[in-house]
Order: C-alpha cells, then structure tokens, then sequence
C-alpha cells in the first residue's frame, strides 16, 4: 500500500523524510509487527476482564499494561514522529499511522494510551514556548511522562464553546485552573512519573464561545527546577466511568481546584492549538477503527478456517466453504483495504506538507480528514460486527474474545468528533473552497481510470463521475440545512469511490489474475455501488420529518 497506492515515494523523496528509505521502513514495521503480536496482543484479554480501577484516588492499570506501556516506550514508538531536536526519530507521520495501525489491532485500550501522547506532542511543538518544549517534548517523546487532552464538560461536549473552566493569572507566568472535565481518556495511570494534562479554560471577561477559550498545560505533579516531578498539582481523578468497551483504558472524571497551568499559544487561541492535536487524533482514530476491524478481522479468518458445519456448496471442509461466510470475509477485507488506504493517504498528504510547506498538500489532507476518521471508524463498528456473526453462537459468548473487539471500537465512532460532526465539516469547512480539492481529487482519479482503462475503471470512473454531480449539488445550495441532512451519506458516497479507486491502483500494480484484482473485483462490483444510494439520499435536501413524527408508535 506504501510502495503503490497511496504515494509514499514522494514523501521519502524529501529532504525532511529522506530518511524514510525502503529499508527503514521495512525494519520498522517489521519491528512494530513482532511488538503488536507478542506484548500488546496478550494484554488484550486482561484489559477487558481486569479493567483499570480508581483505588483511593489512585488509578490502577490492567495487568501487564505496565510492562507494556513499557515496551513501547522504551522502543521510541511514542515518538516516532516527533521532531528529532526533543529525542524523536523525525520520520513521517504516515508511519506512525501505520505502527498504530498494528498496535490498536492487538490491544486498543493500551493503545490509546501513546495515542493521546503523540497528539500532546505535536500540539506542543506548534504552538508552545521553548521553554515548555524544552521541559516536556523529551519526556513526553521518550515515555516517561504521559499526555490527555481536556475538552468536554459536562454541559459541553461537541459544543465545545459552552465550557465553564476558568483561568486566572497568577502574575508569575502561571495561571490558576479552575473546573470539572468528563471523558478524559488515560486521565492518569500507575506507569507515568508525570500525566500532563492540555486543558480548554477561559480567561476572566473572555468572549463567549470558542473566540474566548485558552489552552494551557496542567502536570499532574509540578516539575522542579531540574525537571523532576515535584509537589502535587492541585487536581484529581474524581472516578472512572464503568463503558461497554475499553476497560483497560481508564476514562476520568477530572477536577481542576486552582491547579498551576502554562498558557500554550495565545490568549484566545485555545481552539487553533487545540485543534492541532485534534486532527492529529482524528486520523490517530480512524485508525484505531481499522486497526480493530483488522484484529477481528484476523480472529474471524482463524476461526473460519478451523470451524467445520454443514456441507459446504464451494468445497472444503471449512465454513469458508459457504458463500455466504467468504462473501462476509469478503467484504470485511475490502473494507479494511478501503478505510486503510483513505487513512495512509491522509497522512502521505501531511507529510508532504509538512516536508514542502504546500498549500495543496495542507487542503489534501483536510479533506480527507474527516473521512479517514468517520469511514475508519464506520468500518470498525461494521467489519468488528461482521466477525462475531462469522463467529455464529460462539461469537455471543465472550471466552472467544470477539466480542471485545466491537465493544471495544463502538466508541471510536463518537470521540474525537462524532461521524456526523465529521460529515458536516466535510460538507462545510471542506467544500468552502469550492469544491476545488474535491473536484481535483476527481481529476486524478479520471485520470488514473482514463490510464487503466478496463470494466472495473469504467465502473470507478462513473462513481467519480457521481461524486463530481453530488459535490456540484451539494455547493449550489445556499441553505446549509439542505446540505445538513444529507451530509453523512454525503461522506459515505465519497468514501466508497475512494476505496475503489485505492482497490483499481492496487490491482492495477499487481495484474488482472492476482489475488489484489480479485479483491478489487469484488469491491468494485458489490460495495462501491453503495455510493448510488448514498448521492440520492445526500442529494434529496431537507425532510419534512417532524419531532413528532418520530414519537414512538
């Protein structure tokens, strides 16, 4: 996917990636590969059975989550992306995705754990002083200490602007951070010397809204004049919320009485900074999503492979030999390839902005944001589902541990932005330009049809050909509610003609009588015409369906 899908080459062919060769890349991922299967993939099952737990204010992990925690810290994986100048290894982000891509597989409650860190990371050389940079980046990089991030409140969730923490200026440079936060994940842990929490607050007589939230940066133990940790912050884990899923990952309730913080960037300028480490996670997300389809996906495979029942009409003595079972293991490879191809593409078209300071790159990447996060995250609740129902009776009782996996990645479709607020910026933020870099992203892959030049490009180009006539509708409409109501199938119409387009470059790559074109075949013919159905309904604007219309018969 690397070498012939997504264009990595081109990042490896900058000087800020140079890096980046063949070689080292192959190392790597064969590196995080052995690391996901034989430390992270053994935990899974503990930290659902033995989640963490809150102990007289101190929050114990699952067992082994430590030793973990450890390894992947002490591999440099935290840091992986991070700027070399503060211990990172300076490579580009689309590797991380791909190394997070394998560790969310194998243990996404432990995952989510260097997850939130990285996003620290990269808030913090964008927007924080040298000084902060210089006192947290190396600790957060190296794993020593661990990063979360603050937004939602109990009245304020996806309205970011109506939070109530408050911020005063002590006159020394700190401020006095004041409020209760939900939802905070890895609020804290037993493995960390520090936790170093990023939280929204507003400055006294600051503007409602998001105009008037500030970011700032509150330890859990205050760092001494040589950096150690020093005296308790004056904050704390109130509870851990009892989920379906992600036991091991423990999910805080925090309360901030007056606890030193740093302002991170300008005052006012919470949600721009913030905001860096959000886009960071929603791809992080979206591929928390397809590393859980993956892992389930792998679960299901083992389990068909080895279950025997009835006779099977396509031979063997498998279930795999029913149609119906290999169509499901079908359609949840082709939905994997899909969401993973949309995801690494997201991150290539970061990489190359970061590495070219391009305009084009930075759009490419904003508009597949939200589909890398909603489309990865859509095909972990549909491909987790999908693998308990090959799994039959079994796949209901939780010693096979399938179940997990779709309890598990359930919440990745609502955190870091529900779908449907990744739909509404995708039709929103994203067409505000005009559509151009969706019309562009048409013209490559006319293009790349227009080259092949076979039935399964004809098919890909006539999607393109749709999603062309859906985004034209959809930029005509001067009333956004008309757009509103057809924004997620919006989404999933654009996704699904992606995912055929990545499955033709693979097939095309590997030749007509390979597995890989076989795989394309499939998509193309059965799951990318979703994207008919999708552009009507996203096209059909406004519906007269009443509140009380949707009252309980």
């Amino acid at each position: 996917m690397l070498d012939h899908v997504v264009g990595f080459e081109a990042v490896a062919a900058t000087k800020t990636f140079a890096e980046a060769s063949p070689d080292l890349v192959a190392s790597i991922l064969a590196e995080a590969g052995r690391l996901s299967t034989d430390v992270l993939g053994p935990l899974q099952r503990a930290g659902d059975t033995q989640g963490a737990v809150l102990d007289n204010g101190v929050v114990r992990s699952s067992p082994g989550f430590a030793e973990g925690y450890g390894a992947i810290a002490a591999g440099g994986w935290i840091g992986i992306s991070a700027s070399a100048e503060h211990g990172g290894m300076g490579l580009p982000h689309t590797l991380a995705s791909a190394v997070n891509d394998m560790m969310s597989g194998a243990c996404l409650s432990l995952q989510l754990n260097p997850l939130m860190t990285q996003g620290q990371i990269d808030a913090l050389e964008h927007h924080a002083s040298a000084d902060i940079q210089a006192l947290y980046l190396p600790r957060l990089i190296s794993g020593e200490w661990s990063g979360t991030m603050n937004l939602t409140e109990p009245q304020a969730g996806s309205d970011v602007g109506a939070l109530r923490a408050s911020a005063t200026d002590n006159g020394d440079g700190t401020f006095a951070v004041s409020g209760q936060k939900v939802f905070i994940s890895w609020g804290d842990n037993d493995f960390c010397a520090n936790v170093c929490h990023l939280v929204l607050a507003r400055l006294p007589d600051a503007p409602a809204g998001t105009k008037g939230i500030s970011l700032f940066l509150v330890p859990k133990f205050l760092p001494d004049a040589d950096g150690a940790p020093g005296a308790r912050n004056s904050l704390q884990v109130v509870s851990l919320e009892e989920k379906m899923g992600l036991h091991g990952s423990p999910t805080a309730v925090m309360q901030y009485d007056g606890a030193t913080g740093w302002m991170i960037g300008a005052p006012g300028g919470g949600m721009a900074a913030m905001f860096t480490m959000m886009n960071n996670a929603r791809l992080g997300v979206g591929i928390q999503g397809i590393g859980a389809a993956e892992g389930a996906y792998q679960a299901a495979l083992e389990f068909a492979q080895d279950r025997k029942q009835g006779r099977a009409a396509l031979g063997g003595d498998s279930i795999l030999g029913h149609p119906d079972v290999r169509r499901m293991m079908a359609e949840m490879k082709a939905d994997i390839f899909a969401a993973r191809a949309i995801s690494l593409a997201c991150a290539v078209a970061g990489d190359m902005a970061t590495a070219t300071g391009d305009s084009y790159w930075r759009d490419r990447a904003a508009l597949l944001t939200p589909l890398a996060k909603a489309f990865g995250t859509d095909v972990g609740v549909r491909v987790t589902n999908t693998a308990i129902q090959v799994h039959g009776g079994m796949g209901y009782i939780e010693e096979t541990g399938i179940a997990q996996f779709a309890r598990d990645v359930r919440v990745t479709a609502i955190y870091e932005g529900t779908n449907g607020i990744q739909s509404i910026d995708l039709i929103g933020r994203k067409l505000a330009d005009g559509g151009t870099q969706m019309f562009m992203l048409c013209d490559e892959i006319d293009a790349f049809c227009a080259e092949v030049s076979s039935r399964d490009a004809d098919a890909v180009a006539r999607a393109a050909q749709a999603l062309r006539g859906a985004t034209e509708w959809m930029l005509a409409q001067s009333d956004m509610t008309q757009r509103l109501w057809g924004s997620w199938p919006f989404l999933h119409g654009v996704a699904r003609v992606l995912g055929g387009y990545f499955h033709l470059r693979a097939a095309a790559q590997e030749g007509p009588d390979s597995a890989r074109a076989r795989l394309a075949g499939f998509y193309i013919s059965r799951m990318l015409p979703d994207y008919v159905g999708a552009f009507a309904h996203a096209t059909s604007g406004a519906s007269d369906i009443s509140p009380e219309d949707l009252q309980s018969a």
